[in-house]
């Protein structure tokens, strides 16, 4: 049971100061009486005398002082003296000295007899001697007579006991316990409605169980709980507000919690104080955070210390860090030690790394073993990678199996991949279903796609009803539809396609600058109808030179139509022999309306030459 309890009072009546019961976790006493220790010594003094001269109550309190003092062989017989006057406080200290002695039977009688005189201390620290002998429905009673007599301690231990049985009745114990103010009991209760929420909880909600979750760490963190900070931290993180985050991280990390230093390390990192963050990770990876360890050996990887890098990976591995595998073999691989990689990757895949088996998979591909790669693609996909399901995707793809390579894109897309969105897009465009088709589009544009971007504006494009065309310098009309404004998203990531139908879209709207800017761009990228555009834009304004450079350009890499303007430009200008030749290219390059009529031009241009 993994208990960090708040010290009890060792004593039931309000007449004692500071006593204490046993501790939640390690049966220790509690902290110190809060006074110095002349008054401490005055006191003693003061119930000494008082105790000789038969004050029962004294030798209650006295025994009370010596044995928090640990002197158990000056507390004893006060306390017995006590106890057979009757005295119930006195009774529950000499099982607690007892219990000190090892003597747990004896102090279990002690107790038995004080719980019975009306003692919730007493009741207790019975109901947990029971428990640990397995004697859980005498447990129970005692436990919850000391709760209904609103004790802490006991509704705690209560609760911890239906908690294991799993009594529905375990969280109202917790809240009792927590409401009065026991840390651990806070900190459980919190971490119950925080398991309630999901993974994916709104712990900010303000009106659910996200807030109320918040109340409790907070409570238990104010008290001194290390993990509710951390808990905490992670909360406010979660909402932004990382100025609190932080100084509840560094609450947690210097009382010793390892993964608190990390996630400060973290939020450090994420502000620009590297340095700070490494000090941070080297403190929670020497205390066995694995977490930390392969944050530290990225840090080192970056910097090109790869020998570092791989010592903490390789702690990281030592802490049970599967990560720490993983991360050797992407460092081997960025080296080119390919077997190496390979090792590493697989290790940390057999102990069920999922991103680890796609990249064994991927290596095994690129070595040309697809039958190796194959089941790894799909373990990681099964074990949820979206990457190994789009991969498997493009594997069966390359084997000509469509269909199954379509549900394993569907899987992906529907985890939000935008390569694998694209790809059942085009699918159903395909297949005619351009609802669907549309819809996958919509996703994969959204997410950066800039493929996406333009097919979901062609399929727009393809619905508007005909537009007017402008004559070029006429005034612009800039409203745009929604088409455009998709070939816009796709020609500003470089798309050439795109950029030669924004370019044209321009021109038909009359905007020669914005045309032959979009069209300049493709151009100079490589599109040869990007080439073929922008001459003929140049030659509408007189530029014939600058369009022939243009032409020429799009009719080497294969454009018929421009071949054939650049045969004509030469026939214009009497170079008969050039212009034969772009037309013998054009009736090559075709299409067959452009092939005939070079065809026509280059016998003409021919009988000239032969005149």
């Amino acid at each position: 049971m993994d208990v960090m309890g708040d010290k009890a009072t060792l004593l039931e009546t309000g007449r004692f100061v500071q006593s204490a019961d046993i501790s939640e976790s390690t049966g220790d006493l509690s902290q110190p009486m809060d006074r110095d220790e002349t008054g401490e010594a005055a006191e003693e003094a003061r119930q000494r005398l008082a105790a000789q001269s038969g004050d029962v109550e004294a030798m209650s309190v006295l025994g009370a002082l010596l044995l928090r003092r640990g002197d158990l062989d000056g507390a004893e017989p006060h306390l017995r003296a006590a106890t057979a006057a009757g005295d119930r406080a006195a009774a529950n200290n000499l099982g607690v000295l007892l219990h000190q002695r090892g003597y747990a039977e004896d102090a279990a009688g002690w107790w038995r007899i004080a719980a019975v005189a009306g003692s919730a201390a007493a009741a207790h620290a019975l109901g947990r001697h029971h428990r640990e002998r397995g004697d859980e429905p005498a447990a129970e009673y005692w436990l919850r007579q000391s709760a209904e007599q609103g004790h802490a301690l006991g509704a705690y231990a209560l609760a911890d006991l239906l908690e294991h049985r799993g009594d529905t009745g375990a969280e109202q114990w917790m809240r009792i316990a927590a409401e009065r103010g026991h840390r651990e009991a806070a900190y459980r209760l919190a971490r119950a409605l925080d398991r309630r929420l999901g993974p994916e909880g709104d712990v900010g909600d303000d009106h659910g169980a996200g807030a109320e979750a918040e109340q409790w760490y907070r409570q238990a963190a104010a008290r001194g709980h290390r993990r509710a900070a951390l808990h905490l931290g992670a909360i406010l993180e979660r909402r932004g507000a990382l100025k609190e985050a932080g100084r509840w991280y560094l609450t947690s990390a210097k009382d010793g919690e390892a993964r608190a230093a990390c996630a400060l390390g973290f939020l450090l990192r994420d502000a620009g104080d590297t340095e700070s963050a490494a000090v941070w990770w080297l403190r929670a990876a020497q205390d066995g955070d694995g977490n930390a360890a392969n944050a530290l050996g990225a840090l080192h990887a970056e910097r090109g210390e790869s020998q570092t890098a791989e010592r903490w990976y390789r702690a990281a591995m030592d802490a049970g860090d599967d990560n720490g595998a993983y991360n050797l073999g992407l460092l081997c691989a960025e080296q080119g030690r390919t077997a190496q990689a390979e090792q590493w990757y697989r290790r940390a895949a057999y102990a069920g790394h999922r991103e680890a088996a796609n990249a064994l998979a991927i290596l095994l591909l690129q070595g040309g073993d697809t039958a190796g790669a194959e089941p790894w693609f799909s373990k990681a996909a099964e074990a949820g990678s979206v990457d190994a399901a789009f991969n498997l995707g493009i594997l069966f793809a390359g084997r000509g199996e469509e269909a199954v390579a379509l549900r394993w894109y569907e899987r992906a897309a529907a985890a939000g991949h935008t390569e694998a969105a694209l790809q059942v897009g085009i699918a159903r465009l395909r297949d005619g279903d351009e609802a669907e088709a549309e819809r996958h589009l919509r996703c994969a544009a959204g997410g950066g796609s800039a493929e996406a971007a333009y097919r979901l504006a062609t399929v727009l494009d393809a619905r508007r009803p005909p537009v007017p065309a402008h004559s070029l310098g006429e005034p612009v009309h800039t409203e745009k539809s929604e088409c455009e404004e998709w070939y816009e998203r796709a020609a500003s990531q470089g798309h050439r396609r795109a950029q030669v139908r924004v370019g044209m879209l321009a021109a038909a709207r009359g905007d020669v600058v914005e045309a032959a800017r979009w069209y300049r761009e493709a151009a100079e990228a490589g599109s040869r109808n990007g080439a073929f555009n922008l001459g003929l834009l140049l030659a509408r304004e007189g530029s014939d030179p600058e369009a022939a450079v243009w032409w020429a350009r799009a009719a080497d890499a294969g454009h018929g139509r421009a071949a054939l303007r650049l045969a004509l430009v030469y026939a214009r200008r009497g170079e008969l022999a050039e212009g034969q030749r772009w037309a013998d290219r054009a009736v090559v390059l075709g299409p067959a309306e452009v092939a005939e009529r070079a065809a026509r031009l280059r016998d003409a241009l021919r009988e000239e030459l032969s005149a």
